[in-house]
């Protein structure tokens, strides 16, 4: 195919791919209705509590809250479970600090276990590695859009009596046989963040089908005030934080939400199509789909085998995007638990609380090393990542396979 462009070939494609937010008419209008109605905060305003209306029913729950972050919906989730001191979490080790802040704010420890060397995703057996008589509740992260392998992780819940989060910051219109992720578990946590399906800027939405959760989740957002549910003076009846969404914010993710199920759809079909299109390159592997899921490609994760190639991840990652097409070395480079936020256990102030508090017990002690999830740190050492879009076309797919090819080597 060429010289590499990387060595001063020809670029296999010389025009960008189409990227960007499908942001709008819409949002616009609705925006401009929030502005003339000069109430911007959502406990005098509608649109909030329309937008989480409209997302309950999307996914066909009964209960949403809407909050200021993915990470704020992930705390609200944890909040709503009313989990002890120095209870243990089990939850993923390739994500963002934004899962593990939660368990940390309510004063809990966070328990890795490994990932499906081929989903990168956890599985009951790597979570059943790491139970203990303090485990309480299991987050997983549905990464890059790809479900877990969820009725093993319930099934494995239930005879323990765990609690269950999904965290589907970067899987909003993901299906695990048949079911939206987010309604299979206790609670359901999205990120609205601007690189997520749909965004409001930052935002977040926390769902659950039960009665009890969803009005702790919804106390816990707003400084445990009921608000909506009490008339006259106010009540604070439960600790919470002020998470609240604005009126904009809510505006922008009503119009949003009416583009998601599209969105994803067209995001599902240009990963599958590129699938296709590469499977039996040479040093690459693509990513494997959950038997019964529906992958919405929040990212594409390729796994290279240096060794067949003759190059460093590095260096395909480079000749990738020189020929056109971004391409990322790596994810977060490492387990989240060997970043030095975690590693040192220092939560607040120079103490490592809740880590060495004596209710937690001396019998107890968390590792954050090397080693402790073998399967996720080859995984990230062998992971490079392209971007997917709801904008391409079949051209686009066919351009990013005809770059990978070329890298690769193949004839």
């Amino acid at each position: 195919m060429g010289k590499l462009a990387i060595d001063g070939g020809t670029p296999v494609r010389s025009r960008a791919l189409p990227f960007g937010k499908d942001v709008g008419q819409e949002e616009l209008e609705l925006l401009r209705q929030v502005i003339e109605s000069r109430n911007l905060n959502r406990t005098q305003g509608t649109f909030v509590r329309r937008f989480e209306d409209a997302f309950a029913e999307h996914f066909g729950v009964a209960h949403c809250t809407a909050s200021t972050s993915g990470t704020a919906a992930i705390h609200v989730a944890v909040g709503a479970l009313g989990l002890e001191p120095c209870d243990e979490v089990v939850t993923a080790p390739i994500t963002d600090m934004g899962t593990v802040i939660p368990i940390l704010a309510q004063n809990c420890l966070p328990v890795f276990a490994d990932v499906d060397p081929d989903t990168y995703n956890v599985t009951a057996r790597t979570i059943a590695d790491r139970l203990t008589d303090r485990t309480r509740a299991v987050i997983v992260v549905h990464l890059f859009g790809n479900p877990c392998d969820l009725d093993p992780i319930l099934d494995l819940a239930r005879d323990r009596d765990l609690w269950v989060i999904e965290d589907c910051s970067q899987a909003h219109g993901s299906l695990y046989r048949g079911r939206r992720v987010g309604t299979l578990g206790h609670l359901g946590a999205f990120s609205l963040q601007a690189s997520k399906h749909i965004t409001t800027g930052d935002g977040g939405m926390t769902i659950s089908d039960d009665e009890a959760l969803g009005n702790r989740a919804r106390l816990f957002a707003d400084k445990g005030w009921p608000r909506y549910s009490a008339a006259g003076a106010r009540d604070y009846l439960s600790f919470g934080f002020n998470y609240r969404m604005t009126e904009l914010q809510g505006a922008v993710g009503l119009a949003q939400l009416g583009k998601l199920d599209r969105i994803c759809a067209a995001r599902n079909w240009a990963g599958d199509t590129l699938t296709e299109k590469i499977r039996g390159l040479p040093g690459l592997t693509p990513p494997a789909v959950t038997p019964g899921g529906v992958h919405t490609y929040w990212l594409y994760a390729l796994r290279v085998d240096e060794e067949s190639l003759g190059m460093t991840k590095e260096r395909f990652a480079e000749a990738v995007s020189a020929e056109g097409l971004p391409c990322g070395a790596g994810y977060i480079g490492k387990p989240i638990f060997l970043y030095e936020a975690l590693r040192a256990q220092t939560v607040y102030g120079t103490s490592h609380c809740p880590f060495d508090c004596p209710k937690y017990g001396s019998g107890h002690v968390i590792s954050y090393e090397e080693g402790v999830c073998p399967e996720t740190e080859r995984a990230l050492d062998e992971m490079v990542t392209l971007p997917i879009s709801e904008f391409f076309e079949e051209e686009d797919i066919e351009d990013m396979a005809t770059i990978l090819a070329k890298v690769s080597g193949a004839d």
